[in-house]
């Protein structure tokens, strides 16, 4: 019995999330479909993390245990085979029995392009989530380091967050903006359900001047959700990297703004 893993990337847009359904609409649904035919037998997938209808991944990272010997290469091949063009393996790896895509990682990134131009441009729609009205990315950077470190985000999960407890660390925040493009990056030990997107819905309140400079600070004083922005749209949300010590994985060229600076 050999433990595989493999490198992920899809287009979120025509899929009901990651996690399988009775209806089949998922990228795992597909993804073990795909690999049940490389196989001809049936398999189960476990991911890094689970994303939500609409979001993106340039870096999922899944496992499985297969008993048929396959070499690396054939993986990515023969399982790109059967997939369709919004979803493909990037890279396959032979791995111990003790790595686990969920519970070996130690920090997940995640990257949300935002268009904020007057008018909506339909490239970009179902990739960047937009905003028309102006943004404070000064303000916006300054609140959000408050952000940083170990804190209770119980303001920023959703109401049906299954996790036992809020409490994450955020290792990192980071804005850049290029032109009309702007990319908020987020590094943490794990997310809560919707954490990103709704800590990118208080930053867009924030930055059209609806919400003060302390604004975060408040909502991680407080602890309640009901008092956060509304969760924004997840068509700008990108898995963009995971971490796993100790396991020399191959990565993805997980840099979304490197990615996507062809279309300004």
């Amino acid at each position: 019995m050999a433990r595989v893993a493999l490198g992920i990337s899809y287009d979120g847009r025509p899929w009901q999330g990651w996690q399988t359904q009775p209806h089949r609409q998922t990228v795992q649904d597909v993804l073990e479909s795909a690999i049940a035919r490389f196989l001809t037998v049936p398999v189960h997938t476990f991911c890094a993390g689970r994303t939500d209808t609409g979001v993106h991944a340039f870096a999922q990272v899944v496992h499985l245990d297969c008993e048929i010997d396959r070499t690396e290469a054939s993986w990515v091949r023969g399982v790109n085979a059967h997939l369709p063009d919004t979803i493909s393996v990037q890279w396959a790896k032979i791995v111990p029995d003790t790595f686990h895509a969920r519970f070996s990682a130690t920090s997940r990134s995640y990257t949300y392009v935002i268009l904020n131009t007057q008018v909506r441009q339909p490239l970009w729609a179902g990739r960047a989530g937009w905003v028309f009205q102006p943004l404070n990315m000064e303000a916006m950077n300054e609140a959000a380091q408050s952000l940083i470190g170990e804190h209770d985000f119980s303001s920023f999960r959703s109401s049906q967050c299954q996790a036992k407890s809020p409490v994450r660390t955020i290792s990192n925040i980071t804005m850049v903006q290029q032109q009309s493009l702007i990319f908020i990056s987020l590094s943490a030990n794990a997310f809560l359900h919707h954490m990103v997107r709704n800590i990118v819905g208080a930053l867009i309140q924030l930055g059209q001047g609806r919400e003060s400079i302390t604004y975060l600070d408040h909502l991680l004083s407080v602890r309640d959700r009901t008092q956060g922005a509304p969760t924004f749209s997840p068509d700008g949300l990108y898995l963009a990297n995971v971490t796993y010590p100790g396991f020399d994985l191959p990565t993805i060229e997980a840099n979304v703004l490197g990615h996507m600076r062809f279309a300004e």
